[in-house]
Parts: C-alpha cells; sequence; structure tokens
C-alpha cells in the first residue's frame, strides 16, 4: 500500500494516530514488503536466511545459535529453523564448540560465500535504491531514532 496515496483518496483512515503507533505500523508493514521482493529476488533463499548469513558474516568468530539470535533479534527456536534450512541447501555448518560441546557454532561454506559474492553487486544496488533520495541527514537521524527504540524496547 502506498500510504500516500491512501491517505490522499481516503483509503484509509488514520484519524488521529499519534505517530508513534503510526511509525510502529510503517515499520511492520515495510518490512513485510520489502521481505516479499527480496525472497523473489534471491529465489533460492529467503529474505531471513540471507540476514542470518548477514549476520554471521559480521561476527569476529563463529558464532553461536544464542549468539547470532541475539544479533538477529530473533529467538533460538527461529535461528535454528533457518539455520537448518541454509544448513540443507549447503550454505552453514553447525560445528560443535572447541572449548564446550554443548555448544554448536555456525560457519559459512565456500558455497554459501561464492552465492554472496555473485548476488553483492546487484543486492547493493537495490539496498542504494530503496534509499534514493533520502538525505544523508535524514537516515543518520532514523538510524539514531530506531537505536534508541531498541534502547527503550529493552526497559519494557
Amino acid at each position: 500500500m502506498n500510504y500516500n496515496e491512501a491517505i490522499d483518496n481516503n483509503k484509509v483512515d488514520f484519524g488521529n494516530m499519534p505517530p508513534q503507533p503510526f511509525l510502529l505500523g510503517l515499520l511492520s508493514a515495510f518490512d513485510n514488503r520489502y521481505q516479499a521482493i527480496a525472497d523473489s529476488y534471491f529465489g533460492e533463499i529467503t529474505w531471513k536466511q540471507f540476514f542470518a548469513i548477514i549476520c554471521i558474516n559480521l561476527c569476529k568468530e563463529p558464532p553461536t545459535i544464542n549468539e547470532l539470535a541475539d544479533v538477529m533479534g530473533s529467538s533460538h527456536q527461529n535461528v535454528k529453523q533457518i539455520l537448518l534450512k541454509l544448513e540443507r541447501k549447503g550454505f552453514v555448518q553447525m560445528l560443535v564448540d572447541e572449548n564446550d560441546k554443548r555448544k554448536q557454532r555456525i560457519r559459512l561454506t565456500k558455497e554459501c560465500m561464492n552465492f554472496c559474492e555473485k548476488n553483492d553487486e546487484e543486492s547493493k544496488a537495490i539496498i542504494y535504491k530503496i534509499f534514493e533520495g533520502i538525505d544523508e541527514n535524514d537516515l543518520l537521524n532514523s538510524i539514531k531514532t530506531l537505536l534508541r527504540m531498541e534502547e527503550n524496547l529493552k526497559n519494557i
């Protein structure tokens, strides 16, 4: 849904909705739309699977499932399901931690790295297209706002 169009055509009545719940709804709707577009783009993996790969790459050492779940902002169970699917596709390996045999560490495979390399330029182009026409100061303020919201969420 194009919110500007919906407002202009009186298709949706946001009434006197304060900006806070409107922004949360907008973020949720954007996430759903972005996920659908990203899912169709990658084809062989979903956006959530690709996001897991990105988060694994952000970690300084192969993360445990719990560490990855924390980075992704998701539950252990959801991340485990994503990883099992990536493992079946040959994109990750789950290895027993050398120091604590109860833990599994996640490592990206060469096949995954090849997939990322193959899709790197076009996925970056899509991201830049999404942010086209957005001033860098607006973007930095958005990041600052979301980080503050993240902190506030921890206090609930």
